[in-house]
């Protein structure tokens, strides 16, 4: 899966945005995820709030997904390609 990785909150979080369109299942998201021992924080049908990697992750239903704090663009990559595999 390819990505658009952009920098936010001063450059202390990454989100990998996918370049083609994804609309996400956030309640089997967080089924899947649950399942797999992640920490489900918040899920409000737009977003999707869990702990991955000691990372604070939010998953968005348009399949962005952002880490904080990260700033290693390689593994926001990998990352987001893991998790996306898992939830699509």
């Amino acid at each position: 899966m390819r990505f658009k990785i952009s920098r936010l909150c001063g450059d202390r979080a990454l989100m990998a945005a996918p370049r083609e369109d994804v609309d996400l299942d956030l309640d089997r998201a967080e089924k899947i995820l649950s399942e797999k021992g992640y920490e489900i924080k918040q899920n409000d049908g737009l977003m999707l709030a869990f702990t991955f990697e000691n990372l604070e992750t939010t998953l968005y239903v348009q399949g962005k997904v952002m880490f904080f704090p990260l700033n290693d663009k390689t593994l926001c990559t990998e990352y987001a390609t893991r998790i996306l595999e898992w939830v699509l």
